[in-house]
């Protein structure tokens, strides 16, 4: 009896090594199938290869717009417009304070003021990236980011721009005998004619301090188009980043099209101030939902916020006012049929949350990347220059004894033996003092930037400056959050470049009040959704992408923030108006070419070249990528599927 025990767990002991083996073996042959590689920025590339790039679901998820190729850039004066004049009213100088886009935004208003007041204007100064700040002694403030001498060159019969002023009006400037305005984005025209002009006169110069994202209202009156076509010459020709810059940026899209595959450009838009603003703290957790509150508090008790301090942030999400979530971008994508090694550019130098909030996203996008991937740290380096190193706080450093000091101490401790003295206190290390949320559990109030901050906040403007340029380019742009006509912010003004420059590239205009009702609506099982929320999902990004979205973001952005939607002040067509009527096309493009001027002769040969070579393509896109019409089991309106239409689980859609 005994030896058939033994005989039996024996019996036992060989089947479960066996059953080892054989689950290292299946674990060792799968990995092989899932992990990649980190050695290289990018994984092994699913996508399609080069030769079958021209299919249909290539261009599905990459190719232009068919409905918006017919609008070309055209900023160009279209009526009398004399060259700027020598003598004229006086000097303009300026102050201008902010993130990217508002320096950028504000810039730009000041160009266009300068030219209404017949004015010169003095380079203005970004306080941002002043020599105060510890930047490199290498540069100025404005040429610690854009080309000076593009930019004077660019705008020479425009306006009169010089470096600095004249000695005399610097020493006057020293004495603060001119006066200074701080006029808002928002200001009138009659506000400048009324008010600043007869200063001018008098005073020969005046400066202006802008913190508001801008000095001028976005939207002019018909007679004055003019500037508005002077606002789009600035932004998007004088406005040129510095040489450094524009190369690393033209290097780091050649990385990301390395193979020939495209890429997408995402801009999550999760900002301190932008949540702050629109009150959604409760979408963070714990210190990170301190963090928002306290600048909201910050922002009513300036006037920026007249609301309460506690909203219901769920609620604000509902109403599409917070930014949509990096999982739920993830999921949105994946819906549109993006594969997952979708190489996928995280633009944006603050993401507040941090890395843990893209946690979702680069599990369902492995080539996720930024600029830190794309970049070595010499080549940052070398954009920022030589700073003088800064002195570290005290407090911050660990005492240091030598080894005389020890030996010292440890022969006064007394006699042996003894007990183990006490473990000394922990110590404050850097990232914990300095840290953007270090301060929290220290004292009730932020504290005031430290050097580093200040530093830190010039090269945001240069990490923001590479990831402009790697937006523009890409081709596809998926924003996250824009103001929606709140005011100046990056994606809107990425948004509006491509519009401009290239208006049928892939550029996502989500409404995310209807996404959040539609991720609402399968909140139970957002990985494993219906059909017919997919179905929904691409119909609802597809019309955004075409006429249909352009109209609403103009409609939303236009009245407050003119270069998030330059047409059709800066853009021509080479189609009729006249011609869509007749044509039946839908209303939303006849609106959207109505306003449209004729392009000239050579635009409109190039087009016709490029329709007749393009036509077997269109042919091919009246396909679907599974064979049947995108809008099928979907009525054209953005009403929210119902689940109970469609119950098929289709992980793989």
């Amino acid at each position: 009896m005994k030896s058939k025990i033994k005989w039996a767990a024996l019996g036992g002991l060989v089947l479960s090594f066996a059953s080892l083996l054989l689950h290292l073996f299946l674990a060792r042959t799968s990995a092989d199938l899932v992990q990649y590689t980190a050695i290289t920025v990018f994984t092994e590339d699913l996508t399609p290869t080069l030769a079958s790039k021209k299919g249909p679901g290539f261009r599905k998820l990459w190719g232009n717009v068919k409905s918006l190729e017919p609008l070309h850039p055209y900023p160009n004066p279209r009526s009398t417009y004399p060259v700027a004049a020598e003598q004229n009213n006086g000097f303009i100088y300026a102050k201008i304070a902010g993130s990217f886009e508002n320096i950028r935004n504000s810039i730009v208003d000041l160009v266009a003021i300068s030219r209404l007041l017949n004015a010169t204007l003095v380079i203005p100064e970004i306080q941002e990236s002043a020599r105060s700040k510890g930047i490199s002694s290498k540069f100025k403030s404005f040429s610690y980011l854009y080309n000076e001498d593009q930019f004077i060159a660019a705008l020479a019969n425009d306006v009169t721009i010089v470096k600095s002023l004249p000695p005399i009006l610097r020493e006057a400037r020293r004495r603060k005998e001119y006066q200074i305005f701080k006029p808002k984005s928002s200001a009138s025209l009659r506000f400048y004619t009324s008010e600043v002009l007869p200063r001018l006169k008098k005073a020969k110069v005046i400066g202006l301090t802008l913190t508001d994202g801008g000095c001028l209202q976005s939207t002019l009156p018909p007679s004055m188009a003019e500037y508005q076509r002077l606002r789009c010459r600035v932004s998007f020709h004088a406005l040129q980043f510095r040489p450094e810059i524009e190369a690393l940026g033209k290097l780091m899209v050649e990385r990301l099209r390395v193979s020939g595959q495209p890429y997408l450009a995402y801009h999550p838009g999760l900002k301190r101030d932008a949540l702050a603003y629109h009150g959604c703290a409760e979408i963070f957790q714990d210190v990170h939902t301190e963090l928002i509150q306290y600048r909201r508090a910050q922002m009513i008790k300036q006037g920026i916020i007249s609301e309460e301090l506690s909203v219901d942030s769920h609620a604000r999400k509902k109403n599409g006012s917070c930014p949509l979530m990096p999982e739920e971008v993830g999921l949105l994508l994946r819906a549109m049929g993006y594969p997952p090694r979708t190489r996928i550019y995280l633009a944006g130098s603050e993401t507040f949350g941090g890395q843990r909030v893209m946690i979702p996203l680069r599990a369902m996008y492995t080539n996720l990347v930024d600029r830190t991937s794309l970049s070595s740290k010499q080549e940052l380096a070398n954009l920022v220059g030589p700073e003088t190193p800064l002195t570290p706080d005290p407090d911050q450093l660990l005492p240091v004894k030598s080894t005389n000091q020890l030996k010292e101490e440890w022969d006064k401790a007394g006699p042996r033996p003894r007990p183990l003295p006490p473990p000394p206190d922990r110590p404050i290390y850097q990232h914990e003092k300095e840290g953007w949320y270090g301060w929290i559990a220290e004292k009730d109030m932020e504290p005031e930037p430290s050097p580093n901050d200040q530093r830190e906040q010039a090269h945001r403007l240069l990490w923001d400056a590479l990831d402009y340029i790697v937006s523009v380019d890409a081709e596809v742009f998926f924003p996250g959050f824009d103001n929606d006509g709140s005011g100046p912010d990056f994606a809107s003004l990425v948004m509006g470049h491509r519009l401009y420059e290239m208006a049928s590239a892939r550029t996502f205009r989500p409404n995310r009040k209807y996404l959040a009702e539609l991720f609402n609506s399968t909140v139970d099982h957002l990985y494993y959704p219906p059909r017919n929320w997919t179905v929904a999902v691409r119909e609802h990004l597809n019309k955004s992408l075409a006429e249909e979205g352009l109209l609403q973001e103009s409609n939303l952005s236009k009245m407050k923030f003119f270069l998030s939607n330059p047409i059709p002040e800066c853009s021509c067509s080479t189609v009729k108006a006249t011609d869509i009527v007749h044509s039946g096309k839908n209303n939303n493009l006849h609106l959207l070419f109505e306003g449209q001027e004729e392009c000239l002769k050579w635009m409109q040969q190039l087009r016709t070249q490029e329709t007749n070579a393009g036509e077997v393509d269109s042919q091919e896109d009246e396909t679907d990528l599974d064979g049947q019409s995108e809008s099928e089991g979907y009525n054209g309106t953005d009403a929210i599927p119902s689940l109970e239409q469609d119950e098929e689980m289709d992980p793989d859609d």
